[in-house]
C-alpha cells in the first residue's frame, strides 16, 4: 500500500479478472507501541507511507475507476483513535486524523462535482484482530487493545452495511468506547488528556513480558498463519448495541419519537 504503482497495478489486475470495482475498502495499517521520546523519524516515515498514504493511493485507484462510471463507494476503516489520540500510539493516531482530513475534502469535491461516488468512514474499537502479535513495541510486556475489545465480525457488519446501503451515512461509529472517545473529546478533552496519562499506559500492555527480539511488520511481513481474530477471544464482545443503532439509526430515531409521541399522547389523556 506504501507503493502508489503496485497499488494501481493490483486494481488493474483485480478489474481485469474480476470486472468493475464496486466497493474499494481501506484498511492496511502498521503501528509502533513507543514512547514519542524513544521513536525514530523512519518509524514515522513508514507508519505514515503505510497508514495515510497507503489510504491516499488506494483512493486514487478507485477514483480514476469510479468517476468515469459515475458510481462506486471507498469506505476508510477509522478508529476512535482517529478523533481521540492516545499514548504509545502517537504515530498511528497521527495517520488515523489524517485520513479523516483527508475523507472530508474528497466529501466535499465529490459533492462540487454532483458525483455518485460515496467516501465513507467506519470508525472502530479496539478490535480482536492479530496485528498485536507482530505490532512493532517498545514496552516491557506484551501490547494489547485498550479495553472493552470486540470481535472483528463485529466491526465487518458495519462496513457491509456501509458498503450496500442505498444511502450510506457519512461516518458510522462502532462500539460504546468509540462513541464515548469521540463525544468525549468534543466536551472533555482535558479530562481525557489527565485519564489517558495515568491509565493509558497500562490499558494497553498485558500481563506477560514482551521480548525485543520479538518479529514486526514495521518493515516486512510476519511470517505466520493470517487469521481474522487475534489473541482474545475470551475477552471480547460479540454484539454491540451502539453498532446496531450506527447501522439503523434512521429506525432508532423514528422509534424514538414513536415513543415520545406516545407518552405525551399518554400524559394529555391522563389530564
Amino acid at each position: 500500500m506504501s507503493d502508489d504503482q503496485a497499488v494501481e497495478a493490483a486494481a488493474a489486475s483485480f478489474e481485469e479478472r474480476l470486472g468493475p470495482i464496486e466497493v474499494w475498502i481501506n484498511n492496511a495499517m502498521v503501528s509502533v507501541f513507543s514512547p514519542i521520546k524513544e521513536m525514530d523519524a523512519a518509524e514515522f516515515r513508514r507508519v505514515t507511507e503505510v497508514n495515510y498514504l497507503g489510504y491516499v493511493h488506494g483512493t486514487l485507484a478507485a477514483l480514476r475507476r469510479m468517476l468515469p462510471r459515475n458510481r462506486g463507494r471507498i469506505i476508510q476503516v477509522g478508529s476512535a483513535l482517529a478523533v481521540r489520540s492516545i499514548p504509545l500510539q502517537s504515530a498511528y493516531c497521527a495517520t488515523k486524523h489524517a485520513i479523516v482530513g483527508f475523507t472530508d475534502s474528497l466529501r466535499c469535491e465529490l459533492i462540487h462535482d454532483r458525483s455518485n461516488v460515496k467516501a465513507v468512514v467506519v470508525h472502530m474499537p479496539a478490535m480482536n484482530t492479530p496485528q498485536f502479535t507482530w505490532v512493532k513495541s517498545r514496552l516491557p510486556n506484551l501490547p494489547q487493545p485498550v479495553p472493552p475489545i470486540y470481535e472483528p465480525e463485529v466491526g465487518a457488519r458495519v462496513i457491509l452495511r456501509a458498503a450496500l446501503a442505498s444511502s450510506p451515512r457519512r461516518e458510522y461509529w462502532v462500539g460504546g468506547s468509540t462513541v464515548k472517545a469521540i463525544v468525549g473529546q468534543k466536551f472533555f478533552p482535558g479530562l481525557l488528556d489527565l485519564y489517558l496519562g495515568k491509565a493509558g499506559y497500562k490499558a494497553q500492555q498485558r500481563e506477560e513480558p514482551d521480548s525485543p527480539d520479538r518479529p514486526n511488520n514495521v518493515w516486512h511481513p510476519v511470517p505466520t498463519t493470517l487469521g481474522a481474530h487475534g489473541p482474545f477471544d475470551t475477552k471480547s464482545r460479540t454484539f454491540s448495541l451502539e453498532a446496531q443503532v450506527s447501522k439503523h439509526r434512521g429506525w432508532f430515531v423514528l422509534g424514538c419519537g414513536l415513543l415520545g409521541v406516545a407518552l405525551c399522547a399518554r400524559k394529555f389523556l391522563r389530564n
